[in-house]
């Protein structure tokens, strides 16, 4: 048996053959279309709903876009297009696509930041629970606009991943050198590793970017970020999100480090998608989203595990606050939300920051979480980079920038939710399919307000089949 998921209803349909709605199922169906918010609406069938296709945008959006498909081509790269990075409006949705460049799992600008990180499995287990420290360091400061200028196989940045947990870790070190790609040079990152077990750095193999990392919902790419020019872009609507990361209601505070070193303790409920001081919050402190779809590029990307990737860009930076990542055969595989805030406000838009990352794989139900925090702005000398940001200097285990955080999980009942499936929103485009027991899971858990394992779904107390679970 299997669950489908289309709009904001749920049925089970048995493997190999349709099953009729029964009469009852029809009228609930019918209940749901006319009474649920996402569906009740005016003339134009926009009503309440939060999301818009493209042709239901407002004259105002319409300002925002460029729908052209065919723009000039840059003269050095022709995979780019002519305008300069960051571009002006209107957009098309291939510069908005190359706007979310400048937000990857990482700040575009040099700092120190405490990396901590773990993942849950189905069945309630921590798995590669870990803090860290990490230094970046940047060539330049121009963000994503400097890496498109660069020469494939030229660097993006270093970072240098000082480990502090679990103890038998620590001492750990990683270097990461990130490199401009294309298709000619097509290797994204270079690897060193330090062991105080063996005393010996070591250059690690490439890791190939279809693959997950261990015990995590990540992939590499989840991890460095994408590459505009790998996709094909489509502008499918817009939408507002009023919920990213998802607490538990057993983690009802948490302690914040900020970047000068205090600390301050958050109602988790009071935590806000894109920070405090965020300016362009609708009521109910929703964020307006242009929502994308990226269809991978065959002649780029040959035997990508995604077919195609959804996401939702904040409209005014192109922050991606949501991915939605579709395997080979168009079914939905992994989900990422975030949740960020203003970490340096000189550089405007630009200057927000990852906080929380939580990253769902369906097939095997495990979640990740990576946060960054307490991220304290740095300024690399050119002596700096070749001393501390080397192979060599990790064998001295000086660990550069203190940094504390307490944002960790210690146990599993403090764990995110998965996120929201958003039910509903654009359905042409969007078909999710969930075996049964991930979709009692979730029913458990919404009921719940935490997340609920293999071995508890079936006691909880769940809502009837027909209700939205999301």
């Amino acid at each position: 048996m299997s669950t489908w998921l289309w709009g904001p209803w749920i049925t089970r349909v048995p493997r190999g053959r349709v099953k009729p709605f029964p009469c009852v199922a029809l009228f609930l169906l019918a209940w749901v279309e006319i009474t649920s918010p996402t569906w009740a609406g005016s003339e134009n069938g926009t009503g309440n709903r939060s999301w818009r296709i493209v042709s239901e945008l407002s004259a105002e959006d319409l300002t925002q876009f460029d729908p052209r498909t065919d723009t000039p081509r840059h003269s050095r790269f022709p995979y780019l297009p002519a305008e300069p990075y960051p571009f002006t409006p209107p957009y098309t949705a291939e510069e908005m696509g190359y706007r979310m460049m400048e937000f990857t799992q990482r700040p575009r600008w040099s700092c120190a930041l405490a990396n901590l990180f773990g993942s849950i499995s189905s069945e309630g287990a921590l798995l590669g629970l870990g803090r860290a420290v990490n230094l970046i360091a940047y060539t330049g400061d121009n963000g994503a606009g400097e890496e498109l200028t660069k020469k494939p196989g030229e660097e993006v940045y270093r970072q240098l991943t000082q480990q502090l947990f679990p103890p038998e870790s620590y001492t750990s070190q990683t270097l990461v050198i990130r490199y401009r790609t294309d298709q000619e040079f097509v290797k994204k990152e270079d690897m060193f590793s330090y062991s105080p077990t063996l005393r010996r750095v070591r250059h690690q193999n490439s890791m190939r970017r279809n693959d997950r990392f261990p015990q995590m919902a990540m992939t590499l790419d989840d991890a460095s970020g994408r590459s505009a020019w790998e996709y094909d872009w489509t502008l499918l609507g817009t939408d507002v999100l009023v919920e990213t990361v998802r607490f538990p209601v057993t983690r009802p505070r948490v302690t914040i480090t900020h970047a000068d070193g205090t600390y301050q303790e958050r109602v988790t409920k009071d935590l806000k998608i894109m920070g405090d001081d965020y300016p362009h919050y609708t009521p109910g402190n929703g964020v307006k989203c242009y929502v994308l779809e990226a269809r991978t590029r065959a002649d780029w990307l040959p035997d990508y595990h995604a077919s195609r990737v959804l996401f939702w860009l904040e409209q005014h930076s192109f922050l991606p606050l949501r991915t939605e990542t579709y395997d080979r055969e168009g079914k939905l595989s992994r989900v990422e939300v975030r949740m960020t805030k203003m970490v340096n406000a000189g550089l405007g838009e630009r200057g927000y920051s990852p906080f929380i990352q939580v990253y769902w794989d369906l097939a095997t139900d495990i979640l990740t979480y990576n946060i960054r925090d307490g991220v304290r702005l740095m300024q690399w000398s050119p002596l700096d980079m070749t001393t501390y940001f080397s192979p060599d200097f990790m064998r001295r285990a000086w660990y550069l920038v203190p940094l504390r955080s307490y944002l960790g999980i210690e146990q599993p009942e403090e764990f995110y939710l998965r996120p929201g499936l958003e039910l509903g929103k654009f359905p042409d485009h969007r078909s999710i399919q969930l075996p049964d027991a991930l979709a009692d899971r979730i029913r458990a858990q919404d009921v719940a307000g935490r997340l609920v394992f293999t071995e508890q779904a079936s006691v909880v107390s769940m809502p009837p089949q027909g209700k939205r679970g999301q």
